[in-house]
């Protein structure tokens, strides 16, 4: 009897997949306590997200007003920013007056701050700033409410928070925030694999009657969570750490979004081990991680191949 053509195995075993995952989903309820740290963890979020899109308003007003303030400034939202804005709001207008609030390294800029100033800010972008930088405090006061209330619904996994917290890029927030939506109950994901894939950090191939297409994208997975490992990928990025250095070079052959999603996957399976293993903590593998894997030989026919492709021919010769 003839076997089933190897397209309709591919679907079963592709559709096989599909149910297994839909069945982890719909079969994880989290327990009470999870899930007021998650309804938190992501409000929080989004009040973020509000603040954010406020403090844009309000950078895209002063422009308006012809206002360069952001040019001068990193943070038009820090002390010196928040005090011009301030003056402008009561009405001052000179920018000489304006450009002596600055303060700490920004009064290097004086001169600088005294050009930007020179703009057309009138009554009705005062009006208007004033209740944009007042929605800003608003947000930012229920921001600070909800941290201290998160602090206290994570006060029983204090454990867990605190070894994730060892790992680059992820802080007290971010764990909090990891916490709420995975859970600290790993025995639901058989191995790291399957949390990743969960996660949708797991990238599926395209094939079709066995010839491989090209990579598909990881889908659409649980968007606080995805955002939470894309904050912390980057700020892994910048680290001298394994994870660091496992970003950059990805970034440098495939790109920054690749970098993110390989540096997802690989904080999901670290995560999975920590919180599987009460008395496992983060060991950083070391930048110089890779370059320590690749042997002399290996060092040497790479060197080869990239003299070989600038157009040179390579004759080794030993040293005495």
């Amino acid at each position: 009897m003839p076997g089933r053509p190897k397209t309709d195995r591919l679907d079963a075993v592709w559709l096989a997949k599909v149910a297994e995952r839909q069945m982890l989903r719909a079969s994880f309820v989290p327990p009470p306590q999870i899930r007021r740290l998650r309804d938190l963890t992501r409000y929080r979020i989004d009040l973020v997200g509000a603040r954010t899109a406020e403090k844009q308003r309000a950078e895209k007003l002063l422009e308006d007003a012809q206002i360069k303030l952001s040019v001068v400034a990193s943070d038009i939202f820090g002390a010196s920013g928040r005090a011009m804005m301030a003056a402008l709001i009561a009405g001052e207008r000179t920018p000489a007056a304006l450009a002596q609030l600055a303060r700490t390294s920004l009064r290097k800029k004086i001169p600088l701050l005294e050009e930007a100033f020179t703009g057309h800010f009138t009554d009705h972008h005062a009006f208007l700033l004033g209740k944009m930088l007042g929605r800003v405090d608003a947000i930012s006061s229920d921001i600070a409410d909800l941290d201290a209330k998160i602090e206290e619904l994570v006060a029983p996994f204090a454990s867990a928070a605190a070894r994730l917290d060892e790992i680059p890029g992820i802080g007290p927030t971010s764990a909090a925030v990891i916490l709420a939506e995975i859970g600290t109950d790993m025995s639901r994901f058989p191995t790291p694999g399957h949390l990743a894939s969960w996660a949708r950090f797991a990238p599926g191939v395209k094939e079709s009657a066995g010839r491989k297409k090209g990579h598909a994208g990881t889908g659409h997975g649980n968007p606080y969570l995805a955002r939470i490992l894309g904050e912390a990928a980057v700020i892994a990025g910048r680290t001298n750490t394994f994870l660091g250095e496992r970003y950059r070079r990805i970034a440098r052959r495939r790109g920054k979004k690749r970098a993110i999603v390989a540096v997802g996957r690989s904080l999901l399976t670290i995560i999975w081990h920590l919180l599987s293993d009460p008395d496992a903590h983060f060991i950083n593998l070391g930048a110089d991680y890779y370059a320590n894997r690749i042997g002399p030989e290996r060092k040497k026919r790479n060197h080869i191949r990239q003299l070989e492709a600038l157009g040179y021919q390579v004759i080794l010769e030993p040293t005495a």
